[in-house]
């Protein structure tokens, strides 16, 4: 089963460079979320391939403009395809505001429904669920209100080992070993151990994105172990002043939190655009956490099972 992260988009504030704002399509267990929308963010969808109505929800972890200016145009290509399905976004106040604004100035109406969630302030929760993933907030620090998300498995079934079935076992009895129930007889009398017939399951997979935030120690405590942490590193330390200034994290403080949550790799971007080199940045990181790696546009990092 899939887990797919995307990357479309990596710069700071300014598009410089071939770096596009901030945008990532993240596909787990054929479910497309979009993590933040910045400008040329359908072009980029394009550019990789990916079908942007696939996408039912999106997260915008703050409304600074580098996040969520690519949305209006997103929305309005789906409305020119006829799109039917509900479209879900997540986002802190404002946003629909914004979107309905230019929707009533345009004279336009979305062939589909746009239903608006709101993120509350420095608040830490579950904010998507379906039977196989769930989605919770990290309460970031940065000028304005500013969520981080972190996109978990749950726990997965049993797997049934097919070399050791007995025949004859009826569809219930085999959802009842994926639930590691026993086979049973209608006495109850046990027929066959769950242990003899079935595997571990596959582990749950995890993925943290930490978008604008200064560096703060308590993001490694709630994404403890996570299998990839995204976190931004507009910074090198050697302006690490700017950093604490515009609230923003270095290179150096981005592997930091990924050591103390011992996540099993790191991302980094949102780089500033007076880094036209990337080197010294990923230079940076590595020397406090070897598997750290540049959130190049194009590139996908898969976790596997």
């Amino acid at each position: 089963m899939s887990f797919k992260i995307t990357i479309l988009g990596s710069s700071g504030a300014l598009p410089v460079y071939g770096r596009h704002p901030s945008a990532q399509l993240v596909e787990i267990q054929s479910r497309f979320f979009l993590v933040d929308c910045g400008e040329a963010a359908q072009m980029q969808l394009m550019r990789f391939g990916a079908s942007y109505h696939r996408i039912n929800h999106i997260f915008i972890s703050h409304l600074h403009g580098d996040h969520y200016l690519g949305l209006m145009g997103l929305i309005f290509t789906m409305h020119l395809q006829r799109r039917a399905a509900d479209l879900h976004l997540y986002s802190h106040r404002g946003l629909d505001e914004i979107i309905t604004t230019q929707l009533r100035y345009s004279r336009s109406a979305p062939s589909f429904r746009i239903v608006f969630h709101r993120l509350e302030k420095d608040a830490q929760g579950v904010i998507y669920e379906d039977d196989a993933v769930t989605v919770e907030t990290i309460p970031l620090v940065h000028k304005i209100r500013s969520s981080g998300f972190l996109f978990k498995e749950k726990p997965k079934p049993r797997r049934v080992d097919k070399t050791r079935l007995p025949e004859g076992l009826l569809i219930r009895q085999l959802a009842g070993l994926k639930r590691g129930e026993d086979v049973v007889d209608d006495a109850g009398a046990i027929l066959y151990r769950n242990a003899d017939l079935t595997l571990p399951p596959r582990r749950s997979r995890s993925y943290a994105y930490c978008s604008d935030t200064a560096y703060v120690e308590r993001i490694a405590d709630q994404v403890k172990g996570v299998d990839i942490l995204y976190h931004e590193a507009t910074f090198t330390l050697d302006d690490e002043a700017r950093a604490r200034e515009t609230l923003h994290s270095t290179a150096a403080q981005a592997a930091t939190i990924a050591r103390l949550a011992h996540a099993g790799k790191l991302v980094l971007g949102h780089f500033s655009a007076r880094y036209k080199e990337l080197e010294p940045i990923l230079e940076e990181a590595r020397s406090i956490f070897p598997e750290a790696h540049l959130a190049l546009e194009g590139v996908e990092f898969i976790i596997p099972e």
